[in-house]
């Protein structure tokens, strides 16, 4: 038996929303270990070659990466493999280029190109709050960091808005009904509403109601929301959205807005 963590990935095996071509090779790149899981993550790799179109091949991102002209969060990344995930501001100071990695209204990463002001600061979801033995209040979040001193009043499932060049929270959204939130997972991940009410389900998962802009109405696990504004008005959301302002279109509306 071979021990520890397996180091490659087959193509096949790969998440779906990276949209690798299944007849484009063997294997995938393996991303490491890092903030974000291996499902839920798109590896520098992926951004430089198959998405920006940077680099043409593999051994032309691994050159842009050792030579320091990749940011992530405001931090330079030189292993190609590094996951790079929901929220994350990846930053090309050479290009002078800013994208925000989000979903799109069906559920694929995009890289949503942003204004330098905005590539200053990132959302968290804080997935844990507790206080230490000297009662220090500290809260961790999605994206794998722990914050200490936070507002006590911040708690799970609310969001943090991050200075990156600092670590600190400078402002924060509670879950709240009327509040803006985008999906992060399941079938409706990538749309954008308004939290509607919350369906508590002891020894089950809470189930929460959301509307959208344009009044349809959906439902999905409570785990699966991030908070992205205060307010119902998608225009006041913390972060600009992508294309389509996450409604979902139905095939015929796609087809029409297509001509």
């Amino acid at each position: 038996m071979t021990r520890g963590p397996k180091k490659h990935l087959k193509r096949l095996n790969a998440p779906h929303h990276w949209m690798l071509a299944k007849m484009g090779g063997v294997y995938a790149p393996k991303p490491m270990s890092g903030p974000h899981k291996t499902r839920e993550c798109l590896p520098l790799v992926l951004i430089l070659r198959n998405r920006l179109k940077y680099a043409l091949t593999r051994r032309e991102a691994v050159a842009i990466c050792m030579q320091k002209s990749i940011k992530v969060d405001g931090k330079v990344r030189t292993d190609m493999k590094f996951p790079a995930g929901f929220m994350d501001v990846i930053s090309i100071p050479k290009a002078g280029d800013n994208f925000r990695l989000m979903y799109d209204i069906k559920g694929r990463f995009v890289l949503h190109a942003i204004p330098p002001k905005e590539a200053t600061y990132k959302l968290a979801r804080v997935t844990r709050q507790e206080f230490t033995k000297k009662g220090i209040p500290v809260i961790v979040t999605h994206d794998g960091r722990t914050i200490r001193y936070a507002d006590p009043a911040i708690k799970v499932h609310d969001t943090v808005k991050i200075k990156l060049e600092t670590g600190k929270v400078s402002d924060f959204i509670k879950f709240e009904q009327g509040n803006t939130v985008v999906v992060t997972a399941g079938r409706n991940r990538g749309r954008v509403g308004v939290l509607k009410n919350v369906e508590r389900h002891p020894g089950s998962y809470d189930i929460v109601h959301i509307q959208d802009a344009v009044g349809h109405e959906f439902a999905t696990r409570l785990h699966n929301v991030f908070m992205i504004g205060k307010g119902d008005n998608i225009d006041d959301a913390a972060v600009s959205l992508p294309k389509g302002n996450g409604v979902k279109l139905t095939i015929v509306e796609e087809r029409d807005a297509g001509r």
